[in-house]
């Protein structure tokens, strides 16, 4: 089995496999590549890609907090985790050992959606937040997947207004510092958050 985090800057890359059965040369840094009949798969850029085993499989699946997109996911562990913290919820929600698979966008969006500053303490969480952040993550990450993008903005708030780039999803916060609140016409904010930008609505979230 292959152990693959994308991390910042790992992507997939599908291309069409040619009729003629010659193979294009990889392009760039390709750390794997995987073919099929009809189309191929480039890896480009991951922060990990590893080949492991059965017993490896355990020791990484057991070093990961609950994936909102698992039925069996039990949200308890990443509670009690977050709880106990001083660091920044905001950092927390980055932490795949605490909650698995929630990247920047969900982070910075599920934080405005609930209200919640980015830079609170996690032991500053109500458990009623937690409970009401996580099942909203539950259903904004089912959405993605079955949609196959990212959709956080609640029709309500949906004026048309431009998204942060072509073809991209219309966020609350995220690369929107600058520019207005969907919902108070306040200035979103950015600033760095362990090593990666976080946007928030200082009027919205407290």
């Amino acid at each position: 089995m292959v152990h693959v985090h994308l991390g910042l800057y790992g992507t997939f890359t599908e291309w069409a496999r040619p009729t003629d059965g010659w193979l294009p040369e990889p392009a760039g840094q390709v750390r794997m590549r995987m073919v099929g009949a009809e189309f191929g798969t480039d890896l480009r850029g991951p922060t990990v890609c590893e080949s492991i085993d059965d017993g490896e499989v355990a020791d990484v699946v057991a070093r990961l907090g609950p994936d909102p997109l698992r039925s069996d996911a039990n949200p308890s562990s990443a509670w009690s985790r977050i709880t106990k913290s001083r660091r920044p919820i905001g950092a927390l929600l980055m932490d795949q050992t605490v909650i698995a698979g929630v990247g920047n966008v969900y982070r910075n969006e599920l934080l405005f959606r609930h209200r919640i500053d980015p830079q609170r303490p996690g032991r500053g969480i109500g458990e009623p937040e937690f409970d009401a952040a996580w099942n909203d993550l539950v259903s904004l990450m089912k959405v993605g997947l079955r949609r196959g993008k990212i959709i956080v903005v609640r029709p309500e708030h949906d004026h048309g207004l431009p998204s942060y780039l072509p073809d991209r999803p219309r966020t609350y916060v995220y690369r929107r510092a600058g520019e207005p609140c969907r919902v108070c016409g306040g200035v979103i904010r950015t600033a760095l958050l362990e090593g990666r930008n976080v946007f928030w609505c200082p009027v919205c979230q407290t």
